[in-house]
């Protein structure tokens, strides 16, 4: 009898064992198989493994440190001209974002005395829901995403545009991103989608470069304002150095941290009102003399590169009036008018158009040309008005014709 028990509990254990062996080779194979839950793990380069591969020269370097000071001078209202971050919603296709960039380049040379012109080069893109990720997360527009592929290519493309003679901007979505490519860019934000995040606010901490909050999605100014004022601040978070270790950065504070009306769900905050209220509750927050950017596109176009021109000729009245609480504005803009459908690993890459933006509508390049003309010289008249007292006007509130 006791032989028996014996018998029946090592049969039992053996079944357990088996029953295990065979839970853990299902698990593996859903690991290791596409159709599973999950896929294999990937190892990517590290931050300083990239950019030794793709490293920044120190004439670029010092594009990037100048940039970034005239930026937050203009900002912190030392310098009378108006930002412009110009260029795509989106990059797609790097061939064609270097055809636009030598384009704007020109109009940067010709426009200096009264624009700072910075590259529009957002590399992440957030989805409301599915969608395309952006060049860094899928650089084949295939859908299978290739992360390690892509921040090679987003990095070179920053380099590139660089190397063209332009600073340039970005939006930081994924803080895992931020150390690959952070050296190359002259100025950040953080979307309406994040801008409440603490983990964002904290990023744009640690971060060198002007940092712009955009209010969310509502509509709501004080989301932003708050974002700043968390920014501005030194902070500690964790993340991972240029080894790829995990550690407890010290941040501290943001040099330029500003917010970025970009409209909401319900129609545009560009007017003159908004850009009042904005201006007050930034005084109220301690940032008293500090610049708005004016988003022309998102909710403050409806989502339609039309109301782009409305929206920038709007702020180019205000400036030229002698509004002095804006210190400029972000335009979506390609080198041909609208957009396009792409459907990653549906649509083909070889059928899209050339130069037209595969997410948000975009200007065509000779509109956006002009309407950087009527900026700049809406800030010609605003200088004409104001520059015997531009300091003293700064310390109080916007100046109004």
């Amino acid at each position: 009898m006791e032989a028996r028990r014996r018998n029946s509990s090592v049969a039992c254990s053996c079944a357990v064992i088996a029953a295990a062996v065979c839970l853990l080779s299902a698990w593996h194979r859903s690991v290791a198989s596409p159709s599973g839950l999950e896929r294999t793990f990937k190892r990517l380069l590290t931050p300083a493994e990239l950019l030794r591969s793709f490293p920044l020269p120190y004439t670029l370097k010092r594009l990037v440190n100048e940039s970034r000071a005239e930026a937050a001078a203009i900002l912190q209202g030392e310098d009378d001209r108006l930002i412009a971050v110009v260029g795509p919603c989106s990059i797609h296709d790097p061939e064609a974002a270097r055809d636009y960039a030598r384009r704007l380049r020109e109009v940067k040379k010709e426009l200096e005395d009264d624009l700072l012109i910075i590259m529009r080069t957002y590399l992440e893109k957030p989805r409301t829901s599915v969608g395309w990720r952006g060049l860094v997360s899928d650089p084949d527009l295939s859908g299978k995403e290739d992360l390690g592929r892509g921040l090679a290519l987003g990095r070179r493309v920053l380099l590139d545009m660089n190397a063209l003679g332009l600073p340039t901007a970005v939006e930081f979505l994924d803080p895992n991103v931020a150390p690959y490519i952070e050296d190359a860019v002259t100025y950040g934000s953080i979307g309406a989608r994040t801008v409440e995040s603490p983990i964002h606010r904290a990023l744009a901490a640690s971060l060198k470069m002007p940092m712009g909050f955009k209010n969310g999605r509502s509509g709501d100014i004080q989301d932003a304002v708050n974002a700043a004022v968390a920014a501005s601040s030194p902070q500690k978070r964790l993340a991972p150095d240029r080894h790829g270790r995990v550690r407890i950065v010290q941040a501290e504070g943001n040099p330029a941290p500003h917010i970025v009306l970009r409209g909401a769900e319900s129609g545009p905050n560009f007017g003159e009102a908004f850009v009042a209220e904005a201006g007050e509750r930034l005084s109220k927050a301690g940032f008293r003399g500090a610049q708005i950017m004016i988003d022309c596109s998102h909710g403050n176009s409806r989502k339609k590169y039309e109301g782009e021109v409305v929206a920038c000729r709007s702020v180019a009245e205000q400036v030229s009036a002698g509004n002095t609480g804006i210190g400029g504005v972000l335009i979506e803009s390609f080198l041909v008018a609208g957009n396009q459908k792409l459907d990653p690993g549906v649509t083909k890459v070889q059928d899209l158009k050339y130069g037209c933006s595969v997410t948000d509508s975009c200007m065509d390049f000779n509109s956006t040309k002009d309407l950087l003309g009527e900026l700049a010289a809406a800030v010609v008249a605003r200088r004409a008005k104001v520059s015997l007292c531009w300091k003293e006007a700064r310390k109080g509130e916007p100046v109004k014709a």
